[in-house]
C-alpha cells in the first residue's frame, strides 16, 4: 500500500482530529511517484545514498521512487525547487548541512530553510580529516598549531570552494586554535587534494569519504579526524577533541526533508519507514564504506540541528569575515 494511502487508513481508524486532513491529501498524490530530489551530481555520496534509500523505500512502501539531481548554487537549487513543491510529503529532499550555512553566505535566499523546508529524517553524519603534505613537519594537530604560530598567514589550506563545509570548518578551527593560515579554495574535493599532495598547498580537511584512502595509500599524513568520536574509516587517529581542540566536533551531516507544509504526521510516517531503511544490514554496510555515522533521528532532533548550527555557523562567518556570495 503506497505510503500516503496508508497515512489515510490509520486517518479513518479513528486516530482523531490531528489526522483528519490526511485522507484528501493521501487521495491526491497516491498514484504520484515519490520524487526524491538530489541537490549534487551524479554518481556522488549524496546522490547514491538518495538511490539506496529511495530503492527501499519504493519496496517498502509500494510506491515508485524516482531520484532526481538538480545542481547548483551549493545545494541552494534543488533546495528551493523541494520548498516550493506540494507540500504532501510526495517531493523530498537529500540535504546536508550546507542548509545551516548557506543563510549566512548568500544576501539572498529564495527560499528559508527553517521555515520552507520540513525535517525528516537525520541520516547521519560524514567527519573530516586533516590532512597535510608528506614534507610538511608537523605529526600532529599540536605540531600543525605550533608550526601555523611561528608563520602565522603562511601556511595556507586548500578547501573545494568558498563557503563550504570545508571551508567554514577550516576556519572555526583557526578560531579556536587562535593560527592564521591563508585560504586556497578549489572547484572541488579532489582538484584540493591533488594539490595537497602535490606539494603545492599544505594543509586540507578533506571529508574521510574522499581523503581517508589518501591517508591509507601513504600519499598524505593524516593529523585527526572532526567528529566526537574516533571515525570507523580512519580509527588510528584522534580526534581533533582529543588532539587537544577543545569542542571540536564538526562534521557534514545527511538529512531527509520535505516541503514546507508537510503534515507533521506525514513527516512522521516518512521517517520511521527512512529510520527502518538505515537499520537494515546491507544499508549500514554501504553507508559505513561512505564514511557515515548513521544516525536515525527524527523530525524533532533534526530540525533543532538545523537551528543551532544555522547560528553556529553564522558566528564562525562573521568573525572569519567571510564576504557575502549574490
Amino acid at each position: 500500500m503506497p505510503l500516503l494511502s496508508r497515512i489515510a487508513a490509520l486517518a479513518f481508524l479513528g486516530l482523531g482530529a490531528a489526522l483528519s486532513a490526511v485522507p484528501a491529501v493521501a487521495q491526491s498524490t497516491a498514484s504520484k511517484p515519490l520524487k526524491f530530489i538530489v541537490p549534487f551530481g551524479p554518481g556522488g555520496s549524496g546522490d547514491t545514498i538518495a538511490r539506496l534509500i529511495g530503492q527501499h523505500l519504493s519496496e517498502r512502501i509500494g510506491q515508485t521512487v524516482v531520484v532526481e539531481n538538480r545542481m547548483g548554487a551549493g545545494g541552494n537549487i534543488g533546495a528551493d525547487a523541494v520548498a516550493k513543491s506540494e507540500p504532501d510529503g510526495a517531493t523530498l529532499l537529500m540535504a546536508a548541512n550546507y542548509l545551516a550555512m548557506s543563510p549566512n553566505l548568500y544576501t539572498k535566499m529564495s527560499y528559508d530553510p527553517i521555515k520552507d523546508l520540513v525535517p525528516v529524517t537525520m541520516v547521519g553524519d560524514v567527519p573530516m580529516v586533516v590532512v597535510v603534505n608528506l614534507a610538511v613537519p608537523a605529526q600532529s594537530i599540536a605540531e600543525l598549531i605550533a608550526l601555523a604560530k611561528a608563520k602565522p598567514g603562511e601556511l595556507a589550506y586548500a578547501t573545494p570552494g568558498h563557503g563550504t563545509s570545508t571551508h567554514l570548518a577550516s576556519e572555526l578551527f583557526k578560531q579556536q586554535a587562535g593560527i592564521d593560515m591563508r585560504h586556497v579554495p578549489y572547484r572541488a574535493n579532489p582538484l584540493a587534494m591533488n594539490d595537497v599532495i602535490g606539494g603545492q598547498v599544505p594543509v586540507f580537511m578533506d571529508l574521510v569519504t574522499t581523503g581517508a584512502p589518501h591517508v591509507r595509500g601513504g600519499k598524505v599524513r593524516g593529523l585527526a579526524t572532526t567528529g566526537a568520536k574516533r571515525s570507523a574509516v580512519l580509527p588510528e587517529l584522534p580526534t581533533m577533541i582529543e588532539a587537544g581542540v577543545p569542542d571540536f566536533d564538526v562534521t557534514t551531516w545527511i538529512a531527509v526533508f520535505a516541503s514546507g507544509g508537510t503534515p507533521r504526521d506525514t513527516a512522521a510516517r516518512l521517517h520511521k519507514e527512512i529510520a527502518a531503511i538505515l537499520a537494515i544490514p546491507v544499508v549500514k554496510e554501504r553507508l559505513a564504506a561512505f564514511g557515515v555515522e548513521i544516525s536515525g533521528e527524527g523530525p524533532e532532533k533534526l530540525g533543532a540541528i538545523l537551528k543551532s548550527d544555522t547560528e553556529k555557523w553564522g558566528a564562525v562567518v562573521r568573525k572569519a569575515g567571510i564576504g557575502r556570495l549574490d
